[in-house]
């Protein structure tokens, strides 16, 4: 008999966590596998019980959420004293769920039943150097104007789902200047940056494809890369990126690499799996299939 860890949060999302569980138990139910649940009382809960939990005898960590909740597990796990991993396994349930857009499972119950197939995937890490700290990141590291909208983003929530839209627009308009030495594996580039993203995952955010020809396990992060350009050039770009056309634009430079470091004068902050965490400079490093994952 399997036997695996299912996290949930029974209060964030409006108890949206407790309803998908009712939702999926019965597939778990039947397959005769044993769930020990777990709730999470706190933010960054997931974090310490992926870092502490006993893994002896468990086949796998899952739990219901979405692309935060996977970050805190992924996190958890890797900076474990004991170096112990097992599969993480996510039934989608969060805000943002960049990662369930990529293996086309968005829903719970398809999900629940992936994970008692106990198919594993691997699963590439991006190491994340910031801030004297290490950060591992399994769907994007954002710097320059996508972090700045992402934190105005945050004072603008009364405008709902489109505030990340609307704060984007802002950010655009202001036309700030974002010198900086992007370090791509040999190569250095001075220039003025409107943004710098790599992608491990196709998807981030809300189903926008800003790296269309990431995949998930081929030893490398795709940098899609924006110099300063008019304010107009720049408006015009934005809805590209929901389908992916952005990267036939010639404002967009767009790489498959295996490590990159960005420098700049100012401490700025950065985007790691879609949370404001650490400060330039960065170093990022891919580290292949470090991770397997039941989908």
């Amino acid at each position: 008999m399997k036997q695996y860890y299912l996290l949930i949060n029974p209060i964030g999302g409006h108890k949206k966590g407790l309803e998908i569980f009712e939702k999926v138990k019965n597939v778990f139910d039947k397959s005769n596998i044993k769930l020990k649940v777990l709730h999470t009382e706190y933010a960054g809960h997931a974090f310490d019980l992926a870092n502490s939990l006993d893994y002896s005898d468990y086949d796998g960590l899952c739990a219901i959420g979405g692309d935060g909740t996977m970050y805190e597990m992924i996190n958890g796990m890797l900076k474990r004293k004991d170096n112990q991993k097992i599969p993480i396994g996510l039934i989608t349930g969060g805000t943002g769920n960049s990662f369930m857009y990529d293996v086309k499972c968005l829903d719970p119950v398809e999900a629940a039943q992936r994970i008692i197939q106990h198919n594993l995937r691997p699963l590439d890490i991006a190491k994340v150097d910031a801030s004297g700290e290490t950060f591992y990141a399994f769907n994007i590291i954002g710097w320059g104007l996508a972090t700045d909208a992402g934190k105005l983003a945050e004072k603008l929530r009364f405008f709902g789902g489109m505030r990340y839209d609307i704060a984007s627009v802002i950010e655009v308009l202001k036309g700030k200047d974002r010198i900086a030495k992007l370090k791509i594996e040999n190569e250095i580039i001075h220039d003025n940056f409107i943004f710098v993203i790599g992608c491990n995952t196709i998807h981030t955010g809300k189903a926008m494809k800003m790296a269309p020809i990431a995949k998930l396990n081929d030893g490398k992060i795709d940098l899609v890369i924006v110099r300063k350009t008019s304010r107009v050039n720049l408006l015009k770009l934005f809805p590209k990126l929901f389908s992916g056309d952005h990267i036939k634009s010639p404002l967009v430079e767009y790489r498959q690499v295996k490590n990159f470091s960005i420098y700049v004068e100012e401490t700025n902050d950065l985007t790691i799996d879609g949370e404001i965490i650490g400060t330039t400079p960065l170093n990022v490093q891919m580290i292949p299939r470090m991770v397997n994952v039941l989908v």
